[in-house]
């Protein structure tokens, strides 16, 4: 079993999706929720699930580098990281020190829309097709190698809530898969 961390923002629809996932609860074992805001939903979802939280402000760290020390003394033994709608940029002296596996999810086909807004940026463009990459984390903005993507074609009608809609069901239909089959591989 990989013990693993994920790190959300928001609502937690992902990580909500991946600790209720039957196909991984004998694969992954989730140590540890990072959120980096205190209202945040995702933090009442793992609390309900017994997954301890770690919440913290950036506001309360001089640097970037204090409070991803902080982190990293949290995660140094586990085995990979999950980005499930965190956020927050990983730096390079985070990515230097923790060695290991880190994912990302990412509402976009990369590498078109990188960073904030990209479901919206995508619609603002007129894209034909629009769908989600899952990609490992590197020093470039939504720039690590991807891993797997999926997408749909977008219809006239179709209005930026439901295009979005549309763009969380594949999430929560393609991370769980994607974690399955790279630990999987990985025991």
């Amino acid at each position: 079993m990989k013990r693993v961390a994920i790190f959300a923002s928001g609502t937690g629809s992902n990580f909500e999706k991946i600790a209720d996932s039957k196909k991984l609860k004998d694969k992954i074992k989730i140590e540890l929720l990072v959120c980096d805001k205190k209202d945040a939903a995702v933090i009442k979802k793992a609390e309900d699930r017994n997954i301890p939280t770690y919440v913290f402000s950036a506001k309360n760290f001089s640097t970037k580098e204090d409070y991803e020390k902080e982190i990293l003394t949290k995660v140094q033994n586990l085995d990979y990281i999950f980005l499930a709608g965190y956020m927050r940029i990983i730096s390079p002296y985070f990515l230097k020190n923790y060695k290991k596996t880190i994912l990302n999810l990412h509402p976009s086909l990369l590498p078109k829309y990188k960073g904030k807004d990209a479901i919206k940026q995508a619609y603002n463009a007129g894209e034909k097709e629009i769908g989600i990459s899952i990609h490992y984390v590197n020093e470039e903005l939504d720039g690590g190698e991807i891993i797997a993507q999926k997408s749909f074609k977008v219809s006239k009608e179709d209005t930026l809530e439901e295009i979005t809609e549309k763009v969380h069901k594949l999430e929560h239909e393609l991370y769980p898969n994607v974690i399955l089959k790279l630990v999987e591989e990985a025991l």
